[in-house]
């Protein structure tokens, strides 16, 4: 399972809302090649399942992954921070051995 902190759903719904998408779009995440660590988090908005994609809910967020993807952030918790060192949606994969100073890639 993939889930979100409070924080995290609460920026998403933000996001949708300014940005104007409809009801049914849900919070699309999955790894991709490259970035400084070896793989990198991909994070978009999206409307359309595709075949394959594993389909969570938590706190009344529909998040959808690719299989392919899924192997790498199952247990993976996606949080928002505002801080002073850094704002932003962050990824918790407790599968990744490294992760690069900025959070946005990682290596397992």
């Amino acid at each position: 399972m993939i889930t979100v902190t409070e924080k995290a759903k609460e920026k998403a719904i933000e996001l949708m809302e300014k940005d104007g998408k409809p009801v049914e779009a849900f919070i699309r995440v999955g790894v991709e090649g490259g970035g400084c660590s070896g793989l990198s988090y991909k994070l978009e908005f999206d409307t359309e399942i595709k075949e394959g994609d594993k389909v969570f809910e938590d706190k009344g967020i529909k998040i959808v992954c690719d299989r392919k993807s899924f192997l790498y952030l199952v247990g993976t918790e996606l949080d928002f921070t505002d801080g002073l060192n850094g704002k932003g949606f962050q990824f918790h994969n407790p599968n990744a051995s490294r992760t690069c100073g900025c959070g946005e890639s990682f290596a397992v």
